[in-house]
């Protein structure tokens, strides 16, 4: 294999790993502030895409404002999925939340295929469908935008929680939740914050792919454990880790392609999770140690 189809690959692992960390991200916020797995992760992405395609298509919006429609109706339904269906258990048993997100990710799926049909459906490319040639192999503009909206993503979520006020809530709620309490904030407000910003990640990285790869109902379950397993990869409650084990994802996905063969592609995430819950639980950039009582 030449330089410039490994480049090639590399370039697509990349951009595939920036899908993975957004998604991830979502996982790693609601973590950091319930701790519970959000299982509905993977339909916030589906809806992103769908309901941008929805707003562009069947309203006749023009393709920004339709954008910025299914991003922000998705987060309000994250944000009102939190308050119908997780804050309504009183107990927080987390093994009762996972379940109900798995069964709110049901819910959001079936929805999806009555509103909008079980048929793929597509966005145009947000600047045209050219490639850019980097060092000989061929880039997508689309695929620079999903690079560039992930690291304004991530740049927007390092000042949220090292500038204002919320943040520094969020990340008090992530040390200890109890104590965040204690001390005065409103840790259902964190909570119901984290859901909406979960929502709003996953719909940016369904809204940023569509135009590459289509979207539909059933999409959001793949997406979804692939997400997982960058965060477990990374360190789940990370933000930066999350990201990092986006990237890693993808690189690995892409790699198994060029060397071994695209049948085994979609079993990676899952090799990639039970081999980290196994051998390293903490994740890559995790911190290992006993805890002390």
């Amino acid at each position: 294999m030449g330089g410039v189809e490994l480049l090639q690959f590399a370039l697509a692992g990349l951009k595939n790993g920036a899908i993975y960390a957004l998604v991830a991200l979502g996982f790693t916020i609601v973590y950091a502030s319930t701790g519970v797995i959000n299982f509905a992760q993977g339909e916030f992405y589906m809806l992103g895409g769908m309901l941008s395609v929805w707003a562009y298509a069947d309203l006749g919006l023009p393709l920004p404002l339709a954008a910025v429609v299914g991003v922000m109706t998705t987060a309000v339904v994250g944000a009102v999925f939190e308050l119908l269906a997780i804050r309504p258990r009183k107990d927080g048993n987390p093994l009762a939340l996972i379940i109900i997100t798995v069964g709110g990710s049901m819910v959001l799926s079936s929805s999806a295929r009555h509103l909008f049909g079980p048929l793929e459906r597509a966005l145009p490319s947000f600047s045209g469908t050219g490639t850019v040639s980097i060092l000989g192999a061929a880039l997508e503009i689309q695929s620079i935008w999903i690079l560039g909206l992930t690291a304004l993503a991530v740049a927007s979520l390092w000042y949220l929680y090292n500038r204002t006020s919320l943040g520094r809530a969020m990340r008090a709620c992530a040390v200890d939740r109890n104590a965040a309490r204690l001390v005065g904030i409103d840790t259902r407000r964190v909570v119901t914050v984290s859901f909406l910003l979960a929502a709003a990640l996953g719909a940016l990285a369904g809204l940023a792919v569509t135009p590459l790869t289509q979207t539909a109902f059933n999409v959001g379950p793949s997406v979804g454990i692939k997400g997982f397993a960058a965060a477990i990869l990374g360190g789940l409650g990370n933000p930066i880790a999350a990201v990092a084990g986006g990237l890693v994802l993808g690189m690995l996905e892409s790699m198994s392609i060029a060397f071994i063969s695209s049948t085994y592609k979609d079993a990676i995430a899952l090799i990639v999770l039970l081999s980290v819950l196994f051998w390293r639980p903490q994740g890559l950039f995790g911190r290992s140690g006993r805890e002390k009582v």
